[in-house]
This record gives structure tokens, sequence and C-alpha cells, in this order.
């Protein structure tokens, strides 16, 4: 009986102690990994990868008609974070084309601007140096109604990486925080129409003002 208990204590132990090692949304790369294994990717899809904003979009293939569409988000992510997986939800696919939103939640931990950006061109030359020849968009990061005090900084980021991207071929930067506000201009007031009660997540308003920014955009 005491070997029996002393080997349920340790496998509790392992356990814990796994979980507790594990790097941040392991759990969800290898959710995609055993989805792949069980029903293999599309070829030459367009691959979505980043935050919440990417993870909870609903039926996004309905947004995009006539595209093929892979949809790798992973909630509450970190720029850092798709820096560690992007080998493992962007360059294994070998997609026709990379549309990320990622670098809102960093900025949310208090982040700064210019490390958001330095992420950003870490993740950026990590993708054109695996995949070279594919087009890289990037999503502005949106100004959410819950996270006003970061506004600033938001528009910060947005700035640097519009700019940089700007130097590079075959890139595009999306512009959706200037049309998720009501007016022009640093004090424009967030349309909060667009989001759920958390005033973080969008609704469907929400997504479609960002696939309307999208469609013409995407291969």
């Amino acid at each position: 009986m005491k070997s029996i208990i002393f080997g349920f204590v340790f496998l509790l132990t392992y356990t814990f102690t796994f979980a507790q090692t594990q790097p941040p949304f392991e759990k969800e790369i290898l959710d995609f990994e055993a989805k792949d294994n069980s029903s293999k990717p599309p070829k030459n899809a367009i691959l979505f990868t980043g935050s919440s904003s990417i993870r909870l979009w609903p039926e996004m293939e309905r947004y995009f008609p006539g595209k093929v569409i892979l949809q790798r988000g992973f909630g509450g992510s970190q720029l850092s974070d798709v820096i560690r997986y992007a080998d493992r939800v962007i360059i294994k696919y070998k997609p026709k084309q990379v549309v990320v939103y990622a670098g809102e939640n960093d900025i949310a931990l208090n982040v700064s601007a210019q490390e958001v950006y330095n992420r950003f061109v870490t993740l950026f030359t990590h993708v054109r140096t695996k995949l070279p020849k594919t087009p890289f968009v990037f999503i502005s990061l949106k100004p959410s109604p819950s996270r006003r005090k970061h506004q600033a900084a938001v528009r910060e980021a947005n700035d640097l990486i519009r700019a940089y991207l700007a130097k590079h071929k075959k890139t595009t930067f999306v512009d959706v925080y200037t049309p998720m506000l009501n007016g022009t201009g640093p004090d424009a007031p967030i349309r909060g129409e667009l989001f759920k009660s958390d005033s973080l997540h969008m609704n469907e308003k929400g997504y479609q003002i960002w696939a309307e920014k999208l469609r013409p955009v995407l291969r």
C-alpha cells in the first residue's frame, strides 16, 4: 500500500512539475500539432497567427470567400511567444502569405513601444529568412477600451512597425487602429460598439472592419 501511495504522490509531483516547466502556450501548440496529425492542413494557405484577436475570430473563412485560410492564433500570446513558436505555427506550413496580429498584450504588460518594435523585427527577420518569398502582413495594434491608458504606446509601436515595413518588399501594414475610432487624432474616442462586454475582444462589427481592411491585401 505504501508503494502505491508513494507512486501516486510521485506521479502527481511529476505532472505538476512538468506543467510548471512547460513554456507558455506549449499546450496550445501541441493541440495544433495533434490537429494537423488528425487532419492534414491545407497547402498554400494564408496563415493567420498571433493573439486572441486571431484565435477568437469566428468562422474566419466566411469573411474571406475564395481564400484558403489557416487559423493559428493562441490567446494571450505576446510577440515573444510568437517568436518562440514561429517554426511550429508559421514556418512548417509553408504558407503563401503570413498575417500577424500580436504586440497588444506585450504593451498591456508594460512592455515599451520600442521593445515591441524590437520583438516584431526579430519575428519578421526570422520569418523572412526562412520564407524569403512569402508576403508578410501585419495588422496594426487596435485601440481597446479596457486598455485606454496604453493608447500612446500602441500608437508609437504602430508607427515604428509601419515605418519599418515600408522599407521592405512584399510587406503590408494594415491600419485597423484608425477606423476603430470615432474621429481622428490622438484623443478620438474608441468605438465601444465594436467590442464585447469585456471591452477588449471584438464582436462581429469589429471583425467586419478588420475583414474590409484585409481583403484587398490577401493573395
